[in-house]
């Protein structure tokens, strides 16, 4: 902060704050980033919540000193951009392939703590055979899954987890789960198998949110330490551009829309296998 900003400060609410107090690390509001995150222009839509899960997942890789014990996959759509953002060891997979291509670098560098990043379209319907039998096989590696209930990058079409009635390019009337189907709660489908160790569903559309979701990242690397077997992060976020949604909009959906459909919270854990 600058001098400036101190007097300032220090004028406006005299003899509350002080040099000090502002400096203390548990008062500072802008710190200088993280060695896991790279400065980059950013390439996400204003308000779009992958920027926030990036952030959280990078602060644990940092905090849990993973920075280069850690491999990542992101494979086709705006989960493709994390290569960005995320400073540490990454591969692209096939759209759809991340989870089958996260299988192999676990197989071949199994002290290696390997996860995928990916969005609904992607894991949910190109890559749900992947996905289900790495489940399935008991694969040690974190699945974080971005949840929009949309295709993001390609235009805004209809996602496999789109909510009935829910308008996108390719339901310009609304989902019509009698010709369309029903959204798809992959986290349910999964949690039931064998090889699953730990399925959570969190949001980043509020603060105290966010906190439980980065926990869940935090238990999730702690899990494949364990070797407990596959683990899978949910995380419910917005879309504003292809919601035709401000941010604030895009958000209040999220939590009135969303989420009493993908209710959040532990879905199961290791004690419960």
């Amino acid at each position: 902060m600058s001098e400036k900003t101190f007097v300032d400060l220090e004028s406006e609410i005299e003899g509350t704050v002080t040099r000090e107090s502002i400096c203390l690390e548990e008062n500072l509001i802008y710190q200088k980033p993280i060695d896991t995150l790279i400065d980059t222009p950013m390439h996400y839509c204003p308000g779009c919540g992958h920027s926030t899960a990036h952030k959280i997942f990078m602060e644990v890789v940092a905090e849990m000193g993973l920075q280069e014990e850690i491999i990542g996959v992101a494979p086709v759509g705006c989960s493709v951009f994390a290569y960005h953002y995320m400073n540490v060891d990454m591969q692209e997979a096939a759209h759809g392939r991340a989870c089958a291509v996260g299988t192999a670098i676990k197989r071949v560098m199994p002290e290696k703590y390997v996860f995928t990043y990916q969005g609904d379209g992607d894991l949910a319907a190109i890559g749900t055979a992947e996905t289900v039998h790495a489940a399935n096989r008991g694969e040690n590696i974190l699945v974080i899954f971005i949840n929009n209930g949309i295709y993001g990058m390609t235009s805004g079409q209809m996602a496999p987890t789109s909510l009935a009635g829910m308008v996108t390019t390719t339901s310009p009337y609304g989902r019509d789960t009698s010709r369309q189907g029903y959204p798809l709660k992959i986290s349910e489908m999964l949690a039931p198998l064998p090889g699953v160790a730990y399925v959570t569903r969190q949001s980043v559309h509020k603060p105290n949110n966010v906190k439980r979701a980065k926990k869940a990242l935090q238990k999730a690397l702690q899990y494949q330490k364990e070797k407990r077997g596959f683990c899978m992060v949910e995380i419910v976020s917005n879309c504003p551009s292809n919601m035709k949604m401000t941010p604030l909009q895009s958000n209040q959906f999220v939590e009135e829309k969303m989420i009493p459909f993908y209710p959040l919270g532990d879905i199961k854990t290791p004690e419960d296998k």
